[in-house]
């Protein structure tokens, strides 16, 4: 999901931009539940990039809406 993220030069600035984090607080919190929530919940903030990553990584928006919620919690 990062990955597709970061794969679009613009959604990744709007991300790092959006989120106050940096490429290097990124890189650092790949396994941290916080950053990754943070992840999750951008893509959840705008709909269109929440269906394009669900439909690029074969799965269901709701899915991915709810693991962000997960992460949050």
């Amino acid at each position: 999901m990062l990955g597709w993220i970061l794969s679009d030069e613009d959604r990744a600035a709007r991300l790092l931009a959006l989120t106050g984090m940096t490429p290097d607080v990124l890189r650092a919190g790949l396994t941290d539940p916080a950053v990754l929530g943070a992840v999750m919940e951008f893509l959840a903030a705008h709909e269109p990039d929440l269906i394009a990553a669900a439909a690029a990584l074969d799965i269901a928006p709701e899915k991915l809406a709810a693991a962000g919620r997960e992460l949050t919690r």
